[in-house]
């Protein structure tokens, strides 16, 4: 039998244990790519994937939000949004003020100078989109969604 190309790619001389080991290590393996090349695009703009992903979610709402809010809205977990939102107040992206009526309760906002920044990475953002998954047609983009979330939903399930 001819190997995969997994198989081939890790130099692996015997054959996965389970289809669910080379589909999962495939999933890691891409997953690993798509993540250091974001992580390199994100660098270049002085931030990193997840500080991109708090822009992106103060942006999409269009108002403040408290902070656990944004942690529960990341596309990836992040243990320290406190730490993370410190790094984008630094840098003037955002802004945060304290509940009135419940002071443990932190809303973060989006300034003036964080949306600037995004709207000169949109554009090269949509590119690199388009680099890492431009061979794939629209049909198979929506199948890898749908398989993704699938894949989720079951993860989810277990950990109830």
């Amino acid at each position: 039998m001819k190997a995969g190309g997994l198989q081939r790619e890790l130099k692996r001389k015997t054959p996965f244990d389970s289809a669910q080991q080379e589909a999962n290590l495939n999933v890691i393996r891409t997953a690993d790519q798509m993540i250091n090349r974001c992580g390199k695009f994100f660098r270049d703009y002085g931030l990193t994937t997840s500080q991109y992903n708090v822009l992106r979610i103060l942006r999409n709402e269009g108002a403040a939000l408290p902070s656990l809010e944004i942690g529960q809205r990341m596309v990836q977990t992040v243990p320290a949004i406190t730490g993370l939102i410190d790094r984008l107040e630094k840098q003037d992206l955002v802004v945060r003020r304290r509940c009135d009526q419940d002071r443990r309760v932190v809303y973060v906002q989006i300034t003036a100078a964080g949306k600037r920044l995004l709207r000169k990475i949109d554009e090269p953002l949509i590119d690199l989109h388009h680099q890492i998954s431009g061979t794939l047609t629209k049909a198979e983009l929506k199948q890898v969604s749908r398989l993704m979330e699938k894949v989720r939903a079951a993860l989810e399930a277990s950990d109830q």
